[in-house]
């Protein structure tokens, strides 16, 4: 049996023995919108729960629009002109504008991915920063939320009249989904609050995962902190797995953003009725998997699919390597996965452990394995014993020892698809 799995720019072919039981899971959306720039101005036109953005943008001066960075696939090129088109009709310039990278704790996109995030026209005629969330003094203190967190936002952001977020909605592992809220922090927060809301306090709460809305912590705090930054207007959107614009939900931040989330569980989730033995899934391709970081949220979403002490392969091509100097330095030193949870659960939070958090809570439950050939061995801590250097090792490897007839689930999109098991 053979399977295109997404992998860099250009797939790559798994091969599977005769001797198990597959299900190919894939990314079911609905189907892409038959005049989805008809739709996108309709949408900003009557938009759900609040003004049509014209009218929130009328005696306004300036508006601060935040666009995902290079890592997610939002089609900002076609979301952008006609939401840039009534700003500007509404009275608010050119030069009114800024269009705020919402990197988190990324690295700022180059020049050459400016112009894919936002397309060449607006690139060279709008201002297009990227935010620096280790920049402190370039963000402004909204105090502290009910929890606790300390709020620091972008003051490029906070500065303007209008605050507005682009995005898509997509299951997110910690925070249920993504879009609406996750443009304002942690895309634009500074780390003093990016830790926080990343610490154990947050990533141990088992709601706070993929999928996963009510009763989120997470979520409730993500949505008090874009209160507290004005955030006045959302355009999200749905995707299929061609990236084309399956569904439209503009407005109000909380309202648009819940009708984007109940559309996207309607026509996505996908069930299996018993959980695999295994899991073969993938980072999802280009841009998701440049960097193993971004990688263990394939991982992260195959929980949900396999039983509790089953195995999961990830295949990512990790074509930038790890990720941070921070997240690398921890990765490296990693012993085990039990005395990493305990060293951190009270200690200072530091960048990009969290990540690594989500990733020893599923280590703990599962069996882990690596096709990741952009990182070496050495750079996985103790979980290089289980990375190999070809992909057919690697399949052997996960399917070692299970017995004839065991169920494989194969995700050749990984984390583009919602799937969860009854049992």
């Amino acid at each position: 049996m053979k399977t295109r799995f997404s992998f860099g720019k250009t797939g790559l072919d798994v091969s599977m023995p005769d001797s198990f039981e597959y299900q190919v899971l894939r990314s079911h959306t609905a189907t892409a919108l038959n005049d989805g720039a008809a739709e996108l101005e309709r949408a900003l036109d009557h938009p759900i729960g609040c003004e049509p953005l014209a009218a929130l943008a009328a005696g306004k001066k300036t508006a601060a629009i935040s666009v995902c960075d290079i890592t997610r696939p939002a089609p900002n090129p076609l979301t952008l002109p006609p939401l840039l088109r009534r700003l500007h009709e509404a009275g608010i310039p050119v030069e009114g504008i800024t269009i705020l990278i919402a990197t988190g704790l990324h690295r700022g996109a180059t020049a050459d991915e400016i112009d894919r995030i936002v397309g060449p026209e607006i690139a060279a005629n709008y201002r297009v920063v990227n935010h620096d969330a280790r920049a402190l003094a370039g963000h402004r203190s909204l105090g502290a939320s009910g929890r606790g967190t300390p709020v620091y936002i972008d003051e490029r952001f906070m500065a303007a009249d209008l605050h507005i977020t682009l995005g898509f909605v997509e299951q997110h592992l910690m925070l249920g989904f993504s879009g609406g809220r996750k443009l304002i922090a942690p895309g634009l927060a500074a780390q003093e609050t990016i830790k926080v809301i990343h610490s154990p306090k947050f990533m141990r709460e088992p709601l706070a995962t993929e999928g996963s809305i009510a009763g989120n912590p997470l979520h409730a705090e993500l949505l008090e902190i874009a209160r507290m930054a004005r955030h006045d207007f959302i355009l999200d959107v749905t995707l299929t797995l061609d990236r084309e614009i399956s569904g439209v939900f503009a407005g109000d931040p909380e309202k648009a953003h819940a009708e984007g989330v109940a559309f996207l569980e309607r026509t996505s989730l996908e069930r299996l009725e018993v959980a695999a033995d295994a899991a073969i899934t993938s980072a999802g391709g280009y841009p998701l998997d440049l960097t193993f970081y971004q990688a263990v949220k394939g991982i992260t979403a195959a929980q949900h699919i396999v039983k509790p002490g089953g195995r999961i392969l990830i295949i990512a091509q990790c074509a930038e390597g790890v990720g941070s100097a921070e997240f690398a330095r921890r990765l490296a030193g990693l012993r085990d996965f039990e005395s990493f949870l305990e060293e951190i659960r009270e200690s200072a939070v530091e960048v990009d452990q969290w990540q690594l958090e989500k990733l020893a809570m599923v280590g703990e439950r599962f069996e882990l394995f690596f096709f990741t050939p952009g990182v070496s061995r050495g750079q996985l801590g103790f979980l290089g014993a289980w990375a190999y250097s070809t992909l057919e090792e690697a399949v052997a490897a996960t399917l070692d020892g299970l017995p004839a007839g065991a169920r494989v689930a194969l995700v050749p999109e990984g984390p583009y698809t919602f799937a969860k098991a009854a049992s």
